[in-house]
């Protein structure tokens, strides 16, 4: 049974209802997936922990080595999700400083998500259709459907989804992601599709822009408003939710033990009393409102670690919101606190005393100096001799969505749409991967994001532990499986011969193992693998005119069908093994 064959209501309830260990049970609703190579009961290997043995070198001043494979990869590795060849090869024409500011550059908005999940066939009773917007049309401004919302929340995931896999060698959906992760808002928290969606074109607005006008726009923004309850901040009950967050995780942070107190969450609460959403303009570009009458007018003090500053209390909510930001703004703690959160983010987890001094201080100062301009700061850390240290190659674990997209990606996947219902269903394949494997675009934990980021001790390891393991494992027999299908002509998967077919010399084992390994693994490894994954692609025979001969027989008769099912099925063997190998977790 394909899910064409299910009716689209029954197809949404399954897929919001079900849990993630139900809905993998039920996944011959799908196709049964089932590795299609030789593992047994084999798992997954856990990634060792770092010996943090090994010291960050270098700090910001402009990297001056070799330009070449290894460097390129490393900075597509770390800014987008996975390493396309085609990217690889566009940024080896450049020089560092031209592919660095190649992926630092602008790029136009995408267009709007769509009805990708109505039913497009009026006779059809059983199928949903939402009555304000047709198939193929957007529902972005659309008005508030309690059973529409649903659907639309998620054509939004999955809008966002697909522009990650369609990304340009650039830095805007890695980024994009960066702060979602650091303003974390949750869809299931604000169950309106077109409130999630502004959110994001928000996020993606700002992405290198700057950060202290930017979190103006969120502290407004009616995803924040509804999700930290900046609606309901009034004078007569002022709610400290945002305000707290405000400080604690969005700017001076609690690095420092002497930090801001809780007489300044609520000063900072009664600032910002009265701001709500304009629901009768909403279309406008900052659908929100100050109402007079909700805010407190009386005069707030902050404590010494502001200085002692009062903020004069008016009617004027905006200006009072200025000089908030202004005041928090002026604390050093900002820029520190922002930065080692990219840090952490595009180089490594761990800040050990030489990455502080050499390279957070300097960037904070850089950050401060440039008006709090995010991509002065980036540009200078993507150059530096720090950020290209052998010691950052290869120590990051991969997120999920690396996994999940950038897999997608390093195999030249776009998601198939036959119809706009197969759209909407392979976009829903990836959003249950994103789910168990725990880092589902649009709702991270809570409004501190992602532990991995921030957890300590363990941070990036936190992603890999005995059920996410095998659910990644699982992800990968799932792409080799052909049953990831909407339909029978739409199916989700990777092309090992299509794949294969785009490096210098396929016919060559030698040259073909070590092309893929250098693109699928931001480590080398070591002869006796690369002997192994050789030998399968040989089938255990001895001589390397084994596998030219069976590829030559493929390019002489490429609609043979014997003649694909042998290359076929030794190249997916084989790629296949280096996906599960433990350095592919790695970034």
């Amino acid at each position: 049974m394909t899910v064409s064959t299910l009716n689209r209501r029954a197809f949404f309830q399954k897929l919001r209802s079900e849990s993630p260990e139900k809905m993998e049970k039920r996944m011959g609703i799908f196709g049964e997936v089932k590795p299609v190579f030789p593992l047994g009961n084999q798992e997954l290997p856990l990634v060792p922990p770092p010996t943090n043995t090994l010291t960050l070198n270098g700090g910001l001043e402009p990297y001056t080595g070799p330009w070449d494979y290894e460097q390129a990869a490393h900075l597509l590795r770390r800014t987008t999700f996975g390493v396309k060849k085609n990217d690889l090869d566009l940024l080896m024409g450049m020089t560092m400083d031209e592919a660095v500011n190649h992926i630092l550059m602008d790029l136009p908005e995408p267009a709007d998500p769509i009805n990708n999940y109505s039913d497009d066939d009026p006779t059809n009773q059983d199928d949903y259709d939402d009555p304000a917007v047709p198939a193929g049309q957007t529902w972005v401004n659309a008005n508030y459907d309690g059973d529409a919302e649903g659907y639309r929340i998620e054509s939004y995931r999955g809008w966002w989804i697909d522009l990650m896999v369609n990304q340009e060698a650039n830095i805007r959906e890695k980024m994009t992601f960066f702060w979602h992760n650091h303003f974390a808002t949750q869809t299931a928290a604000v169950f309106y599709g077109k409130v999630n969606h502004r959110h994001n074109k928000l996020l993606r607005t700002h992405t290198l822009g700057n950060f202290k006008e930017f979190t103006k726009e969120v502290t407004i923004d009616p995803m924040m408003l509804f999700y930290l309850n900046g609606y309901l901040n009034v004078k007569d009950a002022p709610d400290e939710n945002y305000a707290r967050e405000l400080q604690e995780l969005f700017t001076v942070g609690k690095d420092n033990p002497n930090h801001y107190t809780e007489d300044d969450v609520v000063a900072a609460a009664r600032v910002l009393t009265g701001w709500s959403i304009d629901w009768n303009n909403f279309n406008t570009t900052i659908p929100s409102i100050f109402n007079a009458g909700a805010h407190d007018i009386g005069d707030k003090q902050f404590s010494s670690f502001y200085g002692n500053a009062v903020i004069t209390g008016s009617f004027d909510g905006d200006a009072e919101l200025n000089a908030l930001l202004d005041m928090i703004f002026q604390k050093n703690e900002v820029a520190e606190y922002l930065v080692r959160k990219l840090y952490r983010w595009f180089v490594y987890y761990n800040i050990d005393a030489a990455a502080e001094q050499n390279v957070i201080q300097p960037l904070a100062q850089l950050f401060r100096s440039n008006g709090y301009e995010i991509k002065p700061v980036m540009e200078t850390l993507l150059k530096s001799t720090h950020f290209f240290d052998a010691v950052n190659k290869g120590c990051f674990i991969k997120t999920p969505v690396d996994i999940v997209v950038g897999t997608l990606r390093s195999f030249n996947i776009s998601i198939p749409s036959i119809t706009l219902w197969d759209d909407f269903v392979m976009k829903s394949y990836l959003r249950y991967f994103h789910s168990v494997m725990q880092m589902l675009p649009g709702d991270p934990p809570n409004v501190a994001g992602w532990q991995a980021f921030r957890q300590v001790p363990q941070y990036y390891r936190m992603w890999i532990n005995g059920d996410t393991a095998r659910n990644r494992n699982f992800y990968i027999a799932a792409m080799f499986s052909g049953n990831l299908a909407s339909s029978n002509d739409n199916i989700l998967r990777i092309d090992p011969i299509a794949f294969a077919s785009q490096f210098s010399d396929p016919s060559n084992p030698v040259t073909l193992v070590d092309e893929i390994v250098k693109l699928l693994l931001p480590q080398p490894i070591s002869d006796l693998k690369k002997t192994l994954l050789k030998s399968i692609l040989l089938s255990g025979l001895p001589s390397d005119s084994y596998w030219t001969i069976a590829w030559f027989d493929y390019i002489n008769s490429p609609n043979d069908p014997m003649s694909v099912a042998v290359v076929n099925t030794r190249l997916t063997n084989m790629i296949a093994y280096v996906l599960l190998l433990p350095e592919y977790q790695l970034a």
